[in-house]
């Protein structure tokens, strides 16, 4: 049985673990860095941000991760989507995804915003059946050694909320 509901201090460190495996497993990760300062800061981050962080569990276990981060009054951004590997494909994203737009529209957000990499197959379908568009790209470095770099290319989405989407 899965169940959402959400995060508390007590969730850190399986979402610090849940983070670093499901994006691993992507070729995606980048190192710890800057750019992840906000998993190890959830309270300050999202929740006392006019955002929302969840967990989804099975069986007791937490396999699943979403996030909702303010970025203006009318603008959240959905982060840290992440399904553990051994847990993929059975619709626990679907369900973390539709809650976390449950309350934007609840906060009053008006538009949803995200990126994905492009090596994120699963995670570009999710999106886009869920009315998500494409709006443009960016490009990260990611670290490969010491000091060897190699580009990782994003794909930035958009949803207006007051949409009505089909799933394909």
């Amino acid at each position: 049985m899965f169940t959402v509901r959400r995060y508390t201090s007590a969730d850190q460190e399986v979402v610090e673990q849940l983070h670093v495996s499901a994006i691993q497993q992507t070729g995606a990760y980048l190192g710890r860095g800057p750019w992840d300062d906000d998993v190890y800061a959830i309270e300050k981050a999202y929740l006392k941000n006019e955002g929302e962080f969840l967990i989804g569990e099975c069986d007791g276990l937490a396999v699943a991760m979403g996030a909702l981060k303010r970025t203006s009054p009318q603008r959240a951004e959905i982060k840290r989507m992440r399904v553990s590997p051994m847990y993929q494909g059975r619709g626990y994203g679907q369900r973390i995804l539709d809650e976390l737009e449950a309350r934007a529209r609840a906060l009053g957000y008006q538009i949803l915003h995200l990126d994905t990499s492009v090596l994120q197959l699963p995670a570009q379908k999710l999106y886009e059946k869920n009315g998500f568009r494409e709006v443009g790209r960016a490009t990260y470095q990611q670290q490969v050694g010491r000091d060897a770099y190699q580009p990782l290319e994003v794909i930035l989405y958009e949803k207006q909320l007051g949409e009505r989407t089909e799933n394909v």
